[in-house]
């Protein structure tokens, strides 16, 4: 495993650990439990995980998570914790690809669930490859946007994620932008700036893969 999907992983392994099986996420729905269900299961039932993009394939995916989410949750974060298994997330440079973005935002629906959250202080080089994977992924995740979108950097530099009129530029720090982008405006330090309208507009919108 990479650096950043690795420190990630352990961080939010960690998380899950200190917060129990009954605690809330800003995952809607989705307890700690659930979310460590879900973990598991991404990257272990392949036959399963499909169903995170192919409609055919939900009704599975949801029956599977379930009966994970039966199994003792000590067991489920034991499981995360110690990597993926062998398979697709073992190949070279698949599990940093994959999963630095993921496990980020996943650590962050744990620590943000409930109030007193400050951000995190990121090292340079995650902030770079967060922002770098913004960068290639912000028109899908923002495919839904009712308005122009454009991400904006404090050092001024930019992605249109959404083409259109009026626009809302949002500025932040890259994890707060990838927060933002991934539908957990709510929860993100962000400034949102456009007319009155066009701001509410993005903040309530659906955002994320």
């Amino acid at each position: 495993m990479s650096t950043h999907a690795r420190h990630e992983r352990a961080l939010l392994a960690d998380l899950l650990e200190q917060a129990g099986p009954d605690e809330p996420t800003l995952c809607e729905g989705w307890t700690t439990r659930d979310l460590a269900a879900h973990l598991v299961v991404r990257e272990g039932r392949v036959d399963a995980a499909g169903g995170l993009v192919l409609k055919s394939l939900a009704a599975r995916l949801a029956r599977v998570q379930h009966e994970y989410t039966m199994r003792p949750y000590e067991e489920l974060v034991r499981v995360f914790r110690t990597g993926p298994p062998k398979g697709l997330f073992r190949i070279p440079g698949a599990d940093e690809a994959a999963n630095t973005v993921e496990f980020f935002i996943h650590a962050e629906d744990v620590r943000r669930a409930k109030g007193g959250w400050e951000p995190r202080l990121l090292d340079a080089g995650f902030s770079e490859a967060l922002w770098a994977r913004l960068a290639r992924t912000a028109r899908m995740m923002a495919r839904q946007a009712p308005v122009g979108l454009v991400f904006r950097l404090p050092d001024g530099r930019t992605v249109v994620a959404h083409k259109g009129a009026p626009v809302a530029t949002v500025t932040g720090e890259p994890g707060e932008l990838v927060m933002f982008a991934s539908g957990r405006q709510a929860k993100a330090n962000v400034v949102v700036e456009g007319d009155a309208d066009v701001v509410a507009r993005i903040r309530d919108a659906k955002l994320g893969i």
